[in-house]
């Protein structure tokens, strides 16, 4: 269980696939209803039921979440909101078989809607007036950090976000809370009376939700071997200008130290898109100076190109050979670094034109926002 500081998988940014957020045993209830909720005392809990799928989000139901969410924030009546999965995943993302699927029909105009619909929905989640209480894979699939994951990954420690967005590898609990993502961690077997306990609190404000919290959380060193033990090495190696220059300093150190995390970067880092590597990380590299709405508004703005082809096809290609065919033999465009422009590389963040408008969000509403994963 995590709470997020004002402004990640699991997925933030990656996902998270067991805990406080889902449902063991794949209870079935509301089949057919894929947001189902349920009111308390003075809270309410909604349920992501597409377990069959992972519960990834389809528009219909990001519009949902967001109408709920708007009235809840506006009633007096309800303190906190929980959120979680029903089944074996909290949330796998959005439902990008389900976009790969509008893309090669044609229909642009019903991905837009999508990925705005997603956008405007984290943008709410992550300016939240009230305790929200949720746990929650991109660039294999050709695309990149994005729905605030370059916000997020450019904020952790040193370079630690270049790594996990170019590798679109994962962080622990314990590793999350390590690196300061998160403010808590909890065991997994505390989380039902944790959970129980929530449901009493008479009107918990954030202070007395942290307190909460604190009450609850286990106090880990890592002492076991794991990612943040390597981040001299993560720091030296992307902390480097251009994705080639990460690819041959991991390299050398590869062939120096004869280790095998280094050997598997490599890999992980050549099998991925080499377009949406450079896009990644000019993306990330950028996050650093701007704020949470400027960061949505590029990864919006790049979103677009990245579904419309016009540049390349690896969105769909990602897609295609990864979750669809499952052949795992993705045709990347450009198929190496070498052969990856600035040019190209700059049409994915210029200016939007008259027929992408810029994503629209309500910047000037100040409000105390806080994320409990």
């Amino acid at each position: 269980m995590y709470k997020r500081r004002p402004s990640l998988k699991k997925e933030s940014f990656t996902f998270l696939k067991r805990s406080f957020c889902s449902i063991k045993n794949g209870f079935n209830f509301n089949i057919g209803n894929p947001v189902v909720v349920e009111e308390s005392r003075n809270s309410r809990t909604v349920i992501l039921n597409r377990p069959h799928a992972l519960n990834a989000l389809s528009t219909p139901m990001g519009v949902r979440l967001t109408e709920l969410y708007e009235s809840w924030e506006k009633d007096p009546n309800v303190a906190f909101v929980v959120m979680k999965g029903n089944g074996r995943a909290f949330c796998s993302g959005g439902d990008v078989v389900k976009l790969y699927q509008l893309i090669t029909q044609g229909k642009f105009e019903e991905c837009k809607d999508c990925f705005r619909t997603f956008y405007r929905f984290m943008h709410l989640l992550a300016t939240y007036s009230k305790p929200n209480v949720f746990c929650v894979p991109e660039i294999l699939i050709g695309h990149h950090p994005d729905a605030g994951a370059s916000y997020y990954l450019s904020h952790l420690p040193g370079y630690l976000g270049e790594y996990l967005g170019l590798t679109a590898d994962k962080l622990s609990g314990e590793e999350m809370y390590n690196c300061g993502l998160a403010t808590h961690f909890s065991l997994s077997k505390k989380l039902p009376l944790m959970e129980n306990q929530l449901g009493k609190f008479s009107s918990p404000s954030f202070s007395a939700m942290k307190n909460f919290l604190d009450s609850h959380s286990h106090h880990s060193h890592l002492n076991h071997p794991n990612l943040l033990h390597r981040v001299d090495l993560i720091n030296k190696c992307f902390g480097h200008g251009t994705v080639e220059e990460i690819i041959n300093s991991l390299e050398r150190e590869a062939k120096i130290r004869k280790d095998e995390w280094c050997i598997s970067t490599v890999r992980k880092l050549k099998e991925a898109p080499p377009l949406s590597l450079k896009i990644s990380l000019r993306s990330i590299r950028e996050g650093r100076y701007q704020s949470l709405e400027e960061c949505l508004a590029r990864e919006y703005k790049i979103t677009l190109r990245t579904i419309s082809s016009q540049i390349s096809n690896n969105f769909c290609q990602g897609v295609r050979a990864r979750l669809v065919d499952k052949s795992l033999t993705p045709k990347w465009d450009p198929p190496s670094l070498e052969q990856v422009s600035e040019d190209m590389v700059e049409a994915y963040f210029a200016p939007p034109n008259a027929y992408e408008p810029d994503l629209d969000l309500p910047t000037t509403k100040l409000r105390e926002a806080s994320l409990i994963m």
